[in-house]
C-alpha cells in the first residue's frame, strides 16, 4: 500500500523566520520597547538555529485591524513566497486583537505551510496541538478584549457621576487642579473675550481673525479657527456646567455622535462667562444654522424675533397693519405701544437699586476680568520674545543659516508686533471700565442719559440696545412680560462696531 504524503515541512534547523514587533504608544510610553521585543525575538531563532531575515515594524500601530497595513501585506506577501517560513512575536495581542484577522492570519500561514510562533502563549502552530491551542487563545483574547471594552463603558458613567477626570486635555480655557476644573489663568480671559467678541460681530470667522490678529493662539500653539471657536462658544462649561459622558464612538460611521441627553453627566464647575451672555452667544449661533445671513441687515422692526405670544408662537408685524400680530391666536400690540411699554420698563429697571447693585457687582468683576487679559498678554509677550532671541543667538553663533533663521524668527517677531499693538488697547479698554463703571452715581446718570436720548437715537442704536437688554417679550391679553438682563453700560451699546465681515481689513 503506498503511504500517504503530507506536504513538506521545511526543516527546524536553519528555518527562515521573520520577527512581527506591534507594540502600542502607551506600553512604550510604559518602558515597553520595540527594541525590547525584537531583541528576545532574535535570541529564540538564534537559540533553535532559525535565520531572521525580515523584521516588520507595526510599532504604535492599533490592534485593531492591522491586516490591511503595509508591513502586515509586505509579511503576507513573504509568506506566500516562500520567502519566510515562520513568523514570531511576542504574544497573540501584539500580532492582532482582532478575532476574524487572527483566523485570516492562521488560515493564510496553513494553506503555505508556514508557522506562527507566539512565545508568551509558547505556541507553535507547526504541531496539531499548537494550532487547535492557537485557534482557542485567539478566540479567548477577542473576548476579553470585549469584557474590557465593556468595563470601560460602564465604569465612564460611574466615574463621570463621581466627578472624576475621565482622561484628556481639559477645555480650553480650563485646567485640572487637584480632580477639579479651575479657570486656567492665562486661557480664561481670552475664552472670555471670545464670548464678547461674538456677541458683537456675531460671525465666528470674524472673531477667529481678531483673536489671531491680537497674538492670541490655541494651547497648541496654532492659530484659532472658525471651526474652534463654534465649538468653544457652544461648549456649557464656559458658563459653568460641565458635561461628561455625553458622546461615544460610533463604529457605524463618523468617529462619536452624541448619547441620549438623559444619559449626560453635568456638573457645577467655576464660569468663565454669565449665563445670560453664553445664552446670547448660542442662540446668534442656532439663529445662523441652515442658511447664511446677510450681513449688515437689520430687522426693520426694533422689536423682531423677540416677541412671543402668551400661546408661544412668535409675533410679526404684516404689511397690512402697524401691530406685532400672532397668526395663530390673533393677539396684537400696536407698535408703538409695546416700544412705549418697553421705555417706561427700561427706565424703571435701570434706575432700580438692586439693579445698581447687581451691575456695581458685575462690573467689579468684569475688570477683573479685564486686568486677567492684560496679564495674559504680558506673559505671552515675554515668551515670544525670549523665543526670538534665542533664535537670534543661534543665528549669531552660526548654528543657524540666514534662510533658517528668517523662517523661524519671521513668526516670532509678527507675533510680538501684534501683541504689542494689542496690550495698549487692551489696557485702555481697562482704565475706561475703571473710570466709568465704578459709582452708582455714574449709572444712574446712564440710565437717565439712555431714557432722555432714545427719542432722538435712529433705529439701528435703538435696535442694537434692545438686542443687548432683551432676551424676550411675552404679549399676554391683559399683561406684557419683558424679560430683561444684564446692563452693561451705555459707552458699550451705542458704541459698537458694525459687524465685521471676513473681507473686512485689519483693524488699525
Amino acid at each position: 500500500m503506498q503511504a500517504m504524503k503530507f506536504p513538506e515541512k521545511s526543516p527546524e534547523h536553519g528555518k527562515q523566520v521573520g520577527i512581527w514587533i506591534r507594540v502600542s504608544t502607551e506600553d512604550q510610553a510604559q518602558g515597553d520597547s520595540p527594541a525590547h521585543h525584537e531583541a528576545r525575538a532574535r535570541h529564540y531563532a538564534a537559540a533553535k538555529g532559525w535565520e531572521v531575515k525580515e523584521v516588520y515594524d507595526l510599532a504604535g500601530v492599533s490592534g485593531k485591524s492591522v491586516i490591511e497595513h503595509s508591513e502586515a501585506k509586505r509579511m503576507l506577501a513573504d509568506v506566500r513566497s516562500g520567502h519566510i517560513t515562520a513568523l514570531i512575536f511576542s504574544k497573540l495581542a501584539r500580532l492582532s486583537r482582532n478575532a476574524r484577522e487572527l483566523m485570516d492570519f492562521s488560515d493564510i500561514f496553513r494553506d503555505h505551510n508556514a508557522d506562527l510562533i507566539s512565545l508568551q502563549e509558547n505556541l507553535d502552530t507547526g504541531t496539531p496541538s499548537g494550532r487547535l491551542f492557537f485557534n482557542m487563545v485567539s478566540i479567548m483574547a477577542a473576548w476579553e478584549r470585549e469584557e474590557i471594552t465593556d468595563r470601560v463603558r460602564a465604569s465612564v458613567s460611574i466615574r463621570a457621576k463621581l466627578h472624576k477626570p475621565l482622561g484628556g486635555q481639559a477645555p480650553f480655557g480650563y485646567v485640572w487642579k487637584d480632580k477639579n476644573l479651575e479657570p486656567h489663568p492665562d486661557e480664561a480671559p481670552v475664552r472670555k473675550l471670545m464670548y464678547e467678541l461674538f456677541a458683537e460681530h456675531r460671525r465666528k470667522k470674524a472673531v477667529a481673525r481678531i483673536l489671531n490678529e491680537r497674538g492670541f493662539r490655541t494651547r497648541n500653539g496654532g492659530k484659532f479657527s472658525d471651526t474652534t471657536v463654534g465649538r468653544l462658544i457652544q461648549d456649557p462649561t464656559a458658563k459653568g456646567v460641565h458635561r461628561t459622558n455625553y458622546t461615544k464612538n460610533n463604529l457605524g460611521g463618523k468617529a462619536w455622535a452624541f448619547k441620549p441627553e438623559h444619559e449626560w453627566i453635568l456638573h457645577e464647575v467655576p464660569a468663565i462667562v454669565s449665563p445670560e451672555l453664553w445664552d446670547q452667544c448660542n442662540s446668534i449661533l442656532e439663529g445662523a444654522k441652515g442658511t447664511r445671513p446677510r450681513l449688515g441687515k437689520r430687522p426693520v422692526h426694533l422689536f423682531a424675533g423677540i416677541v412671543f405670544c402668551a400661546c408661544g408662537q412668535k409675533m410679526y408685524v404684516p404689511t397690512s397693519t402697524p401691530k406685532y400680530v400672532c397668526a395663530k391666536c390673533h393677539n396684537k400690540i400696536p407698535v408703538v405701544d409695546l416700544e412705549a411699554i418697553f421705555l417706561d420698563e427700561l427706565k424703571g429697571y435701570l434706575l432700580s437699586p438692586e439693579r445698581v447693585a447687581e451691575y456695581l457687582e458685575k462690573a467689579h468683576a468684569t475688570i477683573g476680568e479685564k486686568e486677567s487679559l492684560v496679564a495674559t498678554l504680558g506673559r505671552e509677550l515675554e515668551r515670544v520674545k525670549s523665543e526670538a532671541d534665542k533664535v537670534y543667538r543661534l543665528y549669531i553663533e552660526d548654528k543657524l543659516s540666514p534662510d533658517q533663521f528668517n523662517e523661524r524668527y519671521q513668526p516670532l517677531d509678527q507675533r510680538k508686533k501684534q501683541i504689542e499693538a494689542e496690550i495698549p488697547e487692551a489696557e485702555a479698554n481697562l482704565s475706561l471700565l475703571k473710570i466709568d463703571g465704578l459709582s452708582s452715581e455714574y449709572i444712574m446718570e446712564e440710565a437717565r442719559d439712555l431714557h432722555a436720548s432714545w427719542p432722538s437715537m435712529t433705529t439701528d442704536e435703538r435696535r442694537r440696545i434692545v438686542e443687548t437688554l432683551a432676551k424676550r417679550i411675552t404679549v399676554g391679553t391683559d399683561e406684557i412680560d419683558i424679560s430683561l438682563c444684564y446692563l452693561p453700560t451705555f459707552r458699550e451699546m451705542t458704541n459698537r462696531q458694525h459687524t465685521l465681515t471676513d473681507s473686512s481689513p485689519p483693524p488699525a
